[in-house]
């Protein structure tokens, strides 16, 4: 799989994920480049326009190229859309999938609160779980495994959502049901307990790793909820770099 172009954009533009991605053996690389990509063109589609609408068709653009790549027809022109058809068919990756992480951020175009704590975590899983889980399919993974796996990616979810809560305060979101100091710890220790209790297997640790960070940043917003509304919810860079390295190394995710 030819996945350099998918590679230069994860590189720029979600480079934490783009360094999990380099400790992987290159072989494995190429599915998990491109979900990344994808992912990170829906992730930022929303906010290429303050208009709704705008944002809206931009995603819509997503979904029908998911609807043309489900119907093996011809398939709209785009940088990732090679990459993307063929990670499709040779993982057998659901197209159901891939259509509602696109749908999912249609929430970041407007300015809706969550309904309820089913709704957010619906968003949660059709975001940080289909891509984790069809990442892990790239690897080998099956559908016994998929519990674990969106377990896991729950709480990898969560912690960089709350890591994302000042930024999207200040682009005018309602991000949380329960901005409060209680209701973030209470969140990030929900999302921490689905992480430690989930066990995917370390066959998939290239994919996994993805979260490398998840534990530490729901401990701290635990100990420190304030750091979620001031935007300080981050390891700093040595630790950071230093926890991904020992995990490669180990094989652990």
């Amino acid at each position: 799989m030819d996945y350099a172009v998918c590679a230069a954009l994860v590189e720029k533009g979600d480079p934490d994920r783009f360094l999990a991605t380099m400790a992987a053996a290159p072989a494995l690389r190429g599915g998990l480049f491109t979900l990344a990509a994808y992912n990170l063109e829906l992730a930022r589609a929303p906010w290429a326009s303050k208009e709704p609408m705008i944002a809206e068709m931009r995603l819509q653009w997503w979904r029908d190229l998911i609807d043309e790549i489900a119907a093996k027809g011809v398939v709209r022109t785009h940088e990732i859309s090679a990459s993307l058809v063929q990670c499709v068919q040779e993982f057998g990756l659901s197209a159901q999938n891939l259509d509602q992480m696109a749908a999912a951020r249609l929430w970041d175009a407007y300015t809706e609160p969550f309904a309820d704590q089913d709704d957010f975590d619906e968003y949660i899983d059709h975001t940080a779980g289909h891509l984790m889980w069809m990442a892990c399919q790239t690897l080998g993974a099956q559908p016994d495994d998929e519990r674990s796996v969106r377990a896991y990616a729950y709480g990898v979810g969560v912690a960089a959502w709350l890591a994302a809560v000042a930024d999207l305060v200040e682009r005018g979101k309602i991000p949380l049901l329960d901005g409060r100091d209680e209701g973030v710890k209470s969140l990030a220790q929900q999302g921490l307990e689905r992480l430690q209790s989930a066990k995917p297997s370390r066959n998939f640790a290239p994919a996994l790793r993805w979260g490398w960070q998840a534990e530490p940043l729901l401990k701290l917003a635990i100990k420190s909820p304030e750091r979620v509304g001031d935007g300080s919810l981050y390891l700093p860079e040595f630790s950071r770099k230093a926890r991904l390295l020992r995990k490669s190394v180990l094989g652990r995710y």
